[in-house]
């Protein structure tokens, strides 16, 4: 199982294009937040993904070392 790719890890990696990308786009566009706003904005969606992979890779491992699957 050493080629696949863990969901945990292709989901976090997509989101944090999504944020990215999102951030690239529109906070430049944002008049109406002061640059901190948008700085701590877009670190919270970070810390909210990391949060997410951190959870997702737990559940992942419980699960293996329940059905008894070695890496």
């Amino acid at each position: 199982m050493k080629g696949k790719i863990r969901k945990s890890t292709w989901l976090a990696l997509a989101l944090v294009a999504y944020i990215t990308i999102m951030a690239i786009y529109f906070l430049p566009r944002n008049n109406e937040m002061d640059t901190i706003q948008k700085w701590l904005t877009l670190l919270a969606g970070y810390l909210i993904v990391l949060l997410l992979w951190f959870v997702m890779r737990k559940k992942e491992n419980m699960k293996r070392k329940h059905w008894g699957e070695e890496e």
